[in-house]
């Protein structure tokens, strides 16, 4: 005999009988838990002596979309049950989208558990409004990115038309610092721009002096920090290409 396969058995209808008798299930450790496990369990060793089994619950191969599904939260002794029911109602669902919904945002057997006895028809009557605001919810949310998303680009768009206008590449604005006057380093503030070609990395940034910016310099004969004459027109392109690389 199986005592495996027995105690599932017996634990599964023990679950079963104090749902459909009292509507809840009592912690295992109680006596009123291990009395009625003995009396089942006897029962199942009986059916399985036998050579029939307890009847439980179909537990279905998940499908490759199960891998997706939430995972079902509550009393250990519900959520094999739960698991099993969530699996045979999903079936009978023909929706993609509200049976997806279901999978995804179900997460307590609880909920699995209670409707188990409604007929689907009822289970969607009873659903469909709430799963009606969800895609409400999501429609508008759907819009709000796009809306975003739209804007940026249209922001991005207007950069470059800028950018291209006033004729900025990253290799001109090196070149301008390249031609500055070198001066001493000094503590750097806020970054304006983060510039790349050829190997060399520039990082420059403002300083305490507002006459002075602060230049840090990574290329493969080394590393360098330096000051250059701060100029405003300068300036104005860093801020320019480096509003345009986040957005691009």
């Amino acid at each position: 005999m199986d005592l495996q396969a027995v105690r599932e058995a017996a634990i599964e209808a023990t679950t079963r009988a104090f749902w459909d008798r009292n509507g809840f299930v009592p912690d295992q450790d109680s006596e009123e838990w291990e009395e009625e496990y003995r009396r089942q369990f006897e029962q199942a060793k009986k059916r399985h002596a036998m050579d029939q089994p307890a009847a439980r619950p179909k537990v279905l191969r998940a499908p490759e979309e199960e891998s997706d599904w939430v995972v079902l939260t509550g009393v250990p002794t519900q959520i094999r049950w739960a698991a099993s029911l969530r699996a045979d109602r999903l079936r009978e669902i023909r929706d993609p989208g509200l049976r997806r919904w279901l999978a995804t945002t179900w997460g307590k057997a609880k909920s699995w558990i209670d409707t188990r006895d409604l007929p689907t028809s009822t289970f969607l009557q009873r659903i469909e409004p709430h799963y009606a605001e969800f895609r409400r919810q999501a429609g508008e949310r759907a819009r709000e990115v796009e809306a975003e998303r739209q804007q940026k680009a249209a922001a991005a768009d207007t950069l470059r038309r800028e950018i291209e206008t006033a004729r900025i590449t990253v290799e001109g604005l090196i070149e301008l610092i390249d031609i500055a006057e070198r001066l001493p380093p000094l503590p750097v503030k806020a970054k304006l721009a983060e510039l790349a070609v050829n190997g060399r990395n520039l990082r420059v940034f403002e300083t305490a002096d507002p006459a002075v910016l602060m230049v840090l310099e990574k290329a493969e004969s080394g590393r360098s920090e330096y000051g250059i004459e701060r100029d405003e027109g300068l300036v104005g392109d860093l801020k320019l290409f480096s509003q345009a690389a986040e957005l691009l």
